[in-house]
């Protein structure tokens, strides 16, 4: 995904390009009523499923996410955010989706993402997202938020998490190891944000200018189809 970014600081405001805007109202698609991915509903037949298809080490990978999930459930929230970032961008490789899927777009379910053990930005973030809605995070802290990556000239895709409405985010990124605040990540330009209930426009501080409800999309409709199917 490559919308047009307009240079901006952190939550200062994206503008109001007509384009940026109907990709983003296209994006805003994740719905916080659909059950989430919870790895510990993987059963053992499904584990030797991806066994066979993609070897031992993509079920290990399941596995250590089922682990993951049972471990963390009762830590502080604040440590629940380093597990969940930490496991994934140590047991995914980032790939581009045309080279993994054959197409320019295409939003992987953690279970897709974790049996090839590759994905990109956006799989890395959809993932942590469902992932921390398992331990028990609430969707009104997450955004899923379209930033330009300054170094790289390229759109991306994060992972923001407020600790209350007008508190300077939490960025977890795939891009470095530890979770930063917005304020130390000037590497970052954000666009837009979404989660289960709307869509964002960048702002300061806070949530945002809130410009559009959740969609059900096709892209939306087959992520979640996907995942209800467990299919990988």
């Amino acid at each position: 995904m490559d919308p047009t970014v307009v240079r901006k600081g952190w939550f200062n405001g994206a503008g109001s390009n007509k384009r940026q805007l109907r990709v983003a109202v296209g994006l805003c698609c994740i719905a916080v009523m659909m059950a989430s991915p919870a790895a510990l509903n993987l059963s053992a037949e499904l584990l030797q499923k991806v066994k066979a298809k993609y070897g031992v080490q993509a079920s290990e990978r399941l596995n250590s996410w089922q682990v993951l999930v049972e471990m963390s459930k009762n830590l502080p929230e604040k440590d629940k955010l380093i597990q969940v970032n930490n496991f994934f961008n140590q047991q995914v490789e980032f790939v581009n989706d045309e080279y993994l899927w054959g197409i320019n777009d295409y939003w992987a379910t953690p279970l897709e993402m974790l049996a090839k053990g590759a994905g990109d930005c956006e799989d890395y973030s959809i993932a942590k997202y469902f992932t921390l809605r398992e331990l028990g995070v609430p969707d009104s802290k997450m955004r899923l938020t379209y930033v330009k990556a300054l170094e790289l000239n390229q759109a991306h895709m994060v992972l923001t998490f407020f600790d209350t409405p007008r508190s300077v985010p939490l960025v977890l990124d795939n891009l470095i190891p530890s979770i930063k605040s917005a304020t130390n990540r000037r590497d970052l330009l954000p666009v837009y944000s979404f989660n289960g209930t709307g869509l964002w426009l960048a702002k300061t501080r806070g949530e945002g200018k809130l410009i559009g409800g959740s969609s059900r999309l096709k892209m939306w409709e087959q992520l979640k189809s996907r995942i209800l199917s467990n299919q990988f």
